[in-house]
């Protein structure tokens, strides 16, 4: 059996049952569970003690090992070897990719939400970062939707779909994993877009939309002077925030998906420039079909609705 199927099946194992010393009680640690855990201690401490790790979670040292075996394969960590403790424990560094479990709850619900939102739209630029990677993921296809995008993530998971897929090409940035440059700039220059959806490393009233960095910027900025409507996904940790590289004004903006966290004094303001906020929230049953709630826990799991 290969290792991917081995890491497929595991997906469809029940959640380990360790023991709850308190109580004598079993509570189930679910997969999702186990490797957040992982990427937690990465961040905090650069290493993970394998064994010991097997033991406070109560499963098997080599369900901790496919853990870390399938958060490589998705691209969130990176083993290293090497040094006075290397048969201790193995350290990583974290990807880029680890900034997902940032606000994780909120980006998805926020990018489910805009999706609601693309209206007729069959060319689309799609941005970069995480949310607007959640964006993608819940975007229907069929059709003749067109998805213009400078993600390779994204890119990579649109792929699959019913939807024609134009990544920019060009340099990549090596942490983001995005496209930048003049290659790439040349071939935003031969599309129009019914509709930007991009996310933002800081969105305020005063400076509008900015990113982290002038590669990153331009490309943005050549975008949403190539579309007819501007979408932007943040979550509320992005409001009220700037960053150093302007993108565009607050005014180029038709919608902005946030979540509640988002202050509320920066929203006033951002509504007095025009802008429709739509704040996403997890829904309650409804007598006319499937709760949203559903849909946000399948996608806590990774999976989709």
């Amino acid at each position: 059996m290969s290792r991917d199927m081995r890491d497929a099946r595991s997906e469809r194992e029940p959640p380990a049952m360790p023991s709850d010393a308190s109580n004598g009680a079993r509570r189930p640690i679910h997969a999702i569970d186990r490797r957040h855990e992982i990427l937690t201690r990465v961040a905090a401490e650069q290493a993970i003690h394998v064994p010991a790790l097997a033991r406070e979670l109560g499963v098997s040292e080599m369900t901790i090992r496919r853990d870390i075996r399938r958060l490589e394969r998705d691209g969130f960590v990176r083993q290293t070897y090497g040094g006075a403790t290397a048969h201790l424990t193995r350290s990583f560094d974290v990807s880029f990719n680890a900034r997902a479990l940032e606000h994780a709850r909120e980006k998805r619900l926020i990018g489910m939400r805009a999706t609601e939102i693309v209206g007729p739209a069959r060319v689309l630029f799609v941005g970069i970062g995480t949310t607007a990677e959640q964006f993608a993921r819940y975007l229907p296809g069929g059709g003749d939707l067109t998805v213009v995008t400078a993600s390779l993530p994204i890119a990579s998971l649109l792929g699959t779909r019913p939807v024609r897929v134009v990544c920019l090409g060009g340099a990549v940035l090596h942490d983001e994993l995005s496209c930048v440059g003049s290659a790439a700039l040349r071939t935003l220059a031969t599309y129009r877009f019914d509709l930007a959806v991009i996310g933002a490393a800081g969105l305020s009233a005063r400076w509008g939309i900015t990113e982290l960095t002038d590669e990153e910027a331009e490309i943005q900025r050549s975008a949403l002077e190539r579309s007819s409507r501007v979408v932007v996904i943040a979550d509320g940790s992005k409001i009220g925030t700037v960053t150093s590289s302007v993108v565009g004004p607050a005014d180029r903006i038709e919608t902005l998906v946030t979540d509640p966290t988002a202050p509320d004094d920066e929203l006033r303001r951002l509504r007095r420039a025009g802008i429709d906020v739509v704040v996403a929230r997890a829904r309650s049953r409804t007598s006319d079909g499937p709760t949203s709630r559903t849909a946000v826990a399948q996608a806590a799991a990774g999976g989709q609705p």
